[in-house]
């Protein structure tokens, strides 16, 4: 094939939201893994000199905006990554498909009910393409978790166990930035549990209909006797334990410390801040149509970070286990049949590249090379995947709310 046909082919390709995840994942990682069937032709970001960073870190001559109609009018992308604070998302997906591109959205696709119904009522109106960036499928366990639901390695599921542990470095850090605000992230039951939301409809193979949680702010914000702006001007640098210097990270520097100047952004707030309105401690009962019942559990302050995951069926308990800290470390799959052994899954490693241990490059290969490949799994995440995982997370703050009130899915939008 000569040069000028392959260069036909390929996808033209543009991103709103140029901060880590859009520069990093969706920028310097597609360029370095799929310069041969994808063409980044255009970047966006409300702030124009992270935008110009952006696109020196990611290494491209795509143009770049601070206005999204613009970049989609000069540039005419076939596909349009969504990167933005998660608030925003239902915003751009909208518009993006109003000027008629596909669409690929970081998780979650959205953080209330109305931006739900109107992505919904958009995708209907025009037809086009929307996925949802769900890499927590991509990881090995949690592909071989699939393979074992699907021949039912533990017999019908009856209930799942599903902990999650953040710990004060990983955790902390949401409450440095701004997703400690409700109104940008609607909550970490939206922004990181969506993910984890997402995984159970997966696995489970069911719709979630009912949801009831409970949720507090019991460590970070208001929950300490001294505070600041942000770490860098912060007076209590010696005796604060969340003391982070963000001018180690050179990549930070360029993204956001030199572009505050431009909107007040800053990287390194306090996670002590007054003004942090989402929960620290949260927990969440789903149930799915199927009878199966979800425990979730997540806690953002915890001396080691992980997972804690089980299967309880007819036939058996699947556990999985993945969290370490403190010089202890828990890394396996246990499948446990009744009135049978117990023993450890062995799972066939990748040579896989990108980050999340590789997920972001199964993702990836998905998205960028495998159209019209067998999907056995079913990773693929449409956009009705994407509402469900966000609907249980607006469910579950809207309970919290509401004193604890069983809140049901078709309550929330008409699906």
């Amino acid at each position: 094939m000569c040069k000028c046909c392959a260069e036909l082919e390929k996808t033209k390709f543009a991103i709103i939201g140029t901060g880590s995840r859009g520069s990093f994942t969706w920028g310097q990682e597609v360029v370095k893994g799929y310069s041969d069937v994808v063409e980044i032709v255009g970047l966006c970001d409300h702030n124009r000199k992270r935008v110009a960073a952006a696109r020196e870190l990611i290494g491209v001559n795509a143009q770049t905006f601070t206005d999204f109609d613009q970049m989609i009018k000069a540039t005419r992308p076939d596909r349009v990554i969504v990167t933005t604070p998660d608030g925003t998302h239902a915003r751009y997906i909208i518009r993006a498909m109003e000027l008629g591109c596909d669409v690929m959205s970081e998780k979650p696709l959205c953080t209330d009910e109305q931006q739900c119904q109107a992505i919904l009522d958009a995708q209907k109106k025009t037809g086009k393409n929307l996925t949802v960036t769900f890499n927590a499928r991509h990881g090995l366990k949690d592909k071989k978790v699939k393979e074992l639901m699907m021949q039912k390695a533990i017999g019908e599921v009856i209930s799942v166990d599903f902990h999650e542990y953040l710990d004060t470095s990983h955790g902390a850090d949401y409450f440095r930035r701004w997703h400690r605000k409700k109104e940008n992230s609607g909550t970490l039951l939206c922004h990181k549990a969506s993910h984890h939301f997402d995984q159970a409809n997966w696995w489970l193979d069911s719709m979630p209909i009912e949801v009831i949680a409970r949720g507090e702010l019991k460590f970070y914000g208001r929950n300490n006797s001294f505070r600041g702006k942000n770490c860098r001007t912060c007076s209590h640098k010696q005796n604060c334990q969340f003391y982070w210097d963000v001018t180690k990270n050179s990549r930070y520097v360029k993204l956001y410390t030199e572009c505050e100047s431009e909107d007040g952004y800053l990287r390194d707030g306090c996670v002590w801040a007054e003004d942090t309105n989402i929960y620290d401690t949260m927990s969440v009962v789903v149930r799915y149509e199927n009878g199966v019942t979800l425990n979730y559990s997540a806690n953002t302050y915890l001396p080691y970070e992980g997972q804690s995951i089980s299967f309880n069926g007819t036939k058996g308990r699947l556990d999985y286990q993945d969290y370490s800290g403190g010089g202890f470390k828990n890394d396996e799959l246990r499948l446990t049949r009744s009135f049978g052994k117990s023993e450890v899954v062995n799972i066939t490693q990748e040579q896989r590249s990108g980050g999340h241990g590789g997920a972001d490059g199964s993702l990836h290969d998905l998205i960028f090379r495998g159209a019209g490949k067998p999907d056995p799994l079913g990773l693929r995440a449409d956009f009705r995947a994407g509402a469900l995982a966000s609907l249980i997370g607006i469910a579950a703050y809207r309970s919290i709310e509401r004193g604890g009130q069983l809140i049901k899915i078709k309550d929330l939008v008409r699906l």
